[in-house]
Formats: structure tokens, sequence, C-alpha cells
């Protein structure tokens, strides 16, 4: 196998695995951004399933299009498909190794608790709360100062997801799952990811993009 391995990329190689009858699964299925389901109550959440990936990037257009939808005759359709707009991120590395990577709402959420605004006395909400319904860590650009707290403190202890806007400095990049349907797991072409019922103990969750490259480079050329 060893030999195989060497004699094509790590891409066709993975390509061929997730394609075939098989279902081998080289690295494991791994949850991130998750919600719970209102109907069933159960937790649901964004899978990424990295021996499938293959880097194409389809992910950050669709959420992207998704996010910034346009009107015509009365309906809505996908706009800019910019991958910079999307809030999923594709990272690459060297050995091959792509992480596909978006928000995992951590359970003590540093990003709200770096938030330097006052709770509101009545709501108890900083300027970056969770949302009571959906569990997005959700920004009140009333009483956001973008002061960039928030995404340095994500960047430093975690997945590194939020950033802050160009202009105004308030964050952006949380993945707030499409309202319950999202479009990276709905049209992956790989099946790479997937949006399904998952158990709280998610693998890899909280990690930056860079821990994760360097554990799949060592289980994939190791």
């Amino acid at each position: 196998m060893e030999e195989i391995i060497q004699q094509q990329s790590r891409r066709n190689f993975l390509r061929k695995i997730a394609l075939g009858a098989g279902g081998l699964l080289i690295a494991g299925n791994f949850g991130f951004s998750w919600m719970i389901d209102p109907v069933s109550g159960k937790v649901k959440a964004i899978i990424i399933d990295f021996s499938r990936c293959t880097g194409c990037r389809t992910c950050e257009t669709v959420c992207a299009g998704f996010h910034n939808q346009v009107s015509a005759g009365g309906l809505k359709y996908p706009g800019i498909t910019n991958p910079y707009q999307a809030n999923i991120r594709v990272h690459h590395y060297n050995p091959d190794v792509d992480v596909p990577l978006v928000c995992s709402r951590c359970e003590d959420a540093p990003c709200i608790e770096a938030c330097p605004i006052d709770p509101d006395p009545v709501t108890g909400r900083k300027a970056l709360y969770r949302h009571p319904e959906t569990g997005v860590p959700t920004n009140d650009k009333d009483r956001c100062i973008g002061c960039r707290m928030c995404a340095r403190t994500c960047e430093k202890i975690r997945t590194g997801t939020i950033r802050p806007n160009a202009e105004t400095d308030m964050p952006e990049g949380i993945c707030d799952l499409c309202g319950g349907d999202p479009q990276c797991a709905k049209y992956c072409p790989f099946g790479a990811i997937s949006f399904v019922e998952v158990e709280h103990d998610r693998e890899f969750a909280g990690l930056s993009p860079e821990a994760i490259g360097q554990l799949l480079i060592k289980k994939f050329y190791s």
C-alpha cells in the first residue's frame, strides 16, 4: 500500500477511496459547527471527513453565494461567490492536506468572554453573545465597538475562524448553519461535508487549522 501511495498523489488516492464501495475512512468523521434541532431536540453538526476533501473550495463558493443573495423578480438568488466572504475556509498545507474549517461554537465561548462590553442589564448580553435559539455567537452591531478582541482571542487559542470586517472591524466569518440547511454540506461534490446528528464529544473541535493539519499530516504521511 505504501508503494502505491508513493506513486500517485494523495488527492487521487483519497478520491478513489471516497468513491469506492468499501467506505474506508482514513481520518474518520469530525464535527464542528452544531445546533440543537428544534424538532428532535438532538444535536446536529457539520461533519468534516478529511479523507474525502480534495480542496476544491466548492464549500466556500456556495457559502459566500448564500450569504450574499440578490433579489430579482421577487425571488432570491446566490450573489457574490468570492470565497473571502464565506463562513467556511479551506486551509491548505504541505505535505498535501486540506482542512475545511468552520466555527466550533465552543461551549466556553472564549470569543464572547473576551468581549469588553458590559452585559446588558436586561438581557445579560455583551456585544457578542450566544443566540438563545441557535447557539450561534451573534454580534450586536449597535453595541459592538470593533475592538477585534473576539477575533484575536479566537485566533490565539481556538480555530481562528472569526475575522474583523475590513471597514468596520466588526466580527465576521461565524458559521450560522445557513438557517439549518448548510450549503457546504448540501453541495460538497465528494461528500466530505455532511450535516447529521452527532454526540457531544467532537474530536478536533476547537483546534486551529494548523493543529488539525499537523495531526492529519502525521496520520497520512507517518
